[in-house]
């Protein structure tokens, strides 16, 4: 299981990237494992407003239904349209290609909140 040091994460199992003000999110490698083959992603509307911990979204698989929950405050300021026409990205590239969204933040302080590397490698191994 992939966990880049350079991003943080949050305990529903989403990565955020920070540049600037706008935060990369997507869903973890240990997140789309457990979930199997995705085979539809549900993005949020452009310039919808969103709250840390509220859903953003859903990831369809094989195996079940997801939520994708915002790691930050903020409003979305971009979406992966690619995931409408290759949802599977979320599985071959999750910190990659198979991002989710963009989010402008509110408070740099949602960011820094959430776990590092190593306190993600933490909750997945209990």
């Amino acid at each position: 299981m992939q966990i880049p040091e350079d991003l943080r994460y949050s305990s529903d199992h989403e990565w955020a990237r920070s540049v600037g003000d706008v935060v990369r999110i997507g869903i973890t490698d240990y997140a789309q494992d457990a979930l199997g083959d995705v085979v539809f992603v549900e993005l949020p509307k452009l310039e919808m407003v969103v709250v840390s911990g509220g859903t953003l979204g859903e990831v369809e698989s094989t195996k079940s239904v997801s939520e994708i929950y915002a790691p930050v405050s903020g409003r979305v300021s971009a979406i992966n349209e690619a995931l409408s026409n290759a949802p599977e990205l979320v599985n071959s590239d999750p910190y990659g290609e198979g991002w989710i969204c963009e989010i402008s933040v509110d408070a740099k302080s949602d960011f820094d909140a959430l776990l590092d590397a190593s306190g993600y490698q933490d909750l997945t191994n209990n």
